[in-house]
């Protein structure tokens, strides 16, 4: 099996690196040229014309543009590399009947409500990043090709920046943080969503049925405050000095930290159709992050 994997270099990219290799050959890409292949969303001549030389059996797309405060001020460039570079992929990977991985998010929700969103539900994006990707999401569907959309929210991993060693660092420096309390969701690891890629693809290979759009998140929920202390109260067990005692964890509202991007206050996605689909059991939010935390400090 061949396997294209663009952005490699991804919190999530960087886990599929590992994920897929077992599955067989893998050509992995970022937006820079390499040996003349084009990985890079911007040059959608490019990845059209690499896809229909290398031929491969699954194509994975862990790039977009996720800067979702950046995308409202620059929506062309956000919308060829989240919606029209997707509906190339889906066009090429239809020409060589290849399958089409692809990652969304609930962003595409208008993050009302307080129960997880189901795969059918309405959509009704908040700003230029989730329009964006529910465009990708539908030039996909409408092409034709096999796929797996896989729509997931609040990603992290141990390379890179994320929120957690965010507020490893301001717990250390600061004697309080205030840390939002009214967004809800489930912390998923790349790691998380890597391997249980390589799991669908296997499962593609021999049910071809299964081609659709699902959610992929951990198991349970939380806000951004309780995460936050969490994380702290992790690392205060390990001997870490924090500094901002339990009780100066301070919950604000999402009215009190205004960006130029509207965020939803309700991000659950519901697994069931997945879990049922591929016979998993996804682990708690907890068990992912317990993972991240104990390898970031013990370093």
């Amino acid at each position: 099996m061949k396997i294209l994997l663009l952005g490699k270099n991804g919190q999530v990219g960087w886990e599929l690196q590992r994920a897929l290799a077992p599955l067989g050959e893998v050509v992995a890409l970022d937006r820079h040229a390499d040996n003349g292949l084009c990985g890079d969303l911007g040059n959608l001549q490019g990845l059209a014309a690499t896809i229909d030389l290398l031929q491969p059996d699954v194509i994975v797309n862990a790039a977009a543009h996720t800067a979702v405060d950046k995308a409202e001020s620059e929506p062309e460039l956000a919308r060829t590399i989240n919606a029209l570079a997707s509906g190339v992929l889906a066009q090429a990977a239809n020409r060589c009947g290849a399958w089409l991985i692809h990652y969304s998010t609930d962003y595409v929700f208008d993050g009302g409500g307080d129960k997880p969103w189901q795969e059918t539900d309405a959509t009704g994006p908040l700003g230029v990043y989730g329009a964006t990707k529910l465009e990708g999401e539908q030039l996909i569907q409408q092409s034709g090709c096999r796929h797996i959309i896989l729509r997931t929210s609040w990603v992290y991993a141990a390379r890179g920046n994320n929120f957690a060693k965010t507020m490893l660092r301001l717990g250390q420096e600061r004697d309080s943080l205030n840390v939002i309390d009214d967004q809800i969701g489930s912390p998923t690891g790349a790691e998380l969503l890597a391997d249980v890629t390589a799991h669908i693809i296997r499962t593609a290979q021999q049910r071809p049925e299964v081609s659709g759009l699902y959610h992929l998140v951990a198991k349970g929920e939380t806000s951004w405050h309780s995460y936050a202390a969490f994380v702290l109260d992790f690392a205060r067990a390990a001997g870490i000095g924090i500094k901002a005692a339990p009780d100066a964890i301070l919950p604000i509202p999402t009215s009190a930290f205004p960006t130029p991007a509207k965020r939803p206050h309700n991000s659950r996605l519901a697994t069931d159709k997945l879990e049922k689909t591929f016979n998993l059991t996804l682990p708690p939010w907890q068990t992912g992050v317990t993972r991240m935390l104990t390898e970031i400090l013990s370093k």
